[in-house]
């Protein structure tokens, strides 16, 4: 099963590209090594003449494939997103118990996802964008417009998941949408202030910490409703 997860190619809304970057070399490698630069720089910093220079080529060869670096954020993001998906599915398959696939959930989204390698991009480096960059692609004037235009379906399907699971558990819960998608986003948002932001939580907050901390926080809302 891992081999086959491995070789998997994220399917992404055809509006974040202008050409299908893993339909060549070239644009296989502006995605690789723009998720690496976009690690490295921030989003504020990097850009496609950077980008260009360091995959060894003109930066109108970057535009192909790309409008702009805002949209290959939300690529990356998508694919992430994606990638989230396909751990879940492959990771819940045996699970009869909504609370057991609940449990999986958690974790995956707290601590990330459980299949680590793909031929095509690092989930790794898919993970530390999401956690360091991916809200700068949502909190824009364009939103409204990017949404109209499917840009957000990954993290729509993933998350309606979460939903669809809360609503098994307790289908009187009023609020399942809004509860998966604050888990979803509050998680990220953890794990950067955990780094970055430290005086923000307890210092004992780990990892697994963060688990039993969302754990908690998401059996109760649905306990008590």
């Amino acid at each position: 099963m891992e081999n086959l997860v491995n070789n998997m190619k994220m399917e992404v809304h055809d509006n974040l590209y202008l050409k299908e970057p893993f339909s060549s070399e070239l644009g296989s490698s502006i995605v690789q090594n723009g998720a690496v630069l976009i690690q490295d720089l921030g989003m504020e910093n990097f850009t496609f003449k950077k980008l260009a220079v360091t995959v060894g080529v003109t930066e109108a060869a970057v535009y192909r494939y790309f409008e702009n670096k805002h949209m290959l954020l939300l690529y990356l993001t998508a694919w992430y997103w994606a990638w989230m998906e396909v751990n879940y599915v492959y990771s819940t398959a045996n699970l009869e118990s909504s609370k057991a696939r609940l449990s999986i959930a958690m974790r995956l989204i707290v601590n990330g996802p459980v299949f680590t390698k793909n031929v095509h991009i690092s989930p790794s480096d898919l993970r530390n964008i999401v956690v360091n960059e991916s809200l700068k692609g949502y909190l824009t004037k364009t939103v409204d417009t990017e949404h109209k235009n499917g840009i957000f379906a990954q993290v729509y399907s993933f998350g309606e998941r979460i939903s669809d699971l809360i609503f098994e558990i307790n289908p009187t819960y009023p609020y399942p949408k809004t509860l998966a998608y604050t888990i979803m986003e509050s998680s990220l948002l953890h794990a950067f202030n955990a780094k970055h932001l430290p005086d923000m939580t307890e210092q004992s907050l780990d990892s697994e910490n963060r688990l039993v901390f969302f754990e908690d926080l998401i059996i109760k809302a649905i306990s008590n409703a």
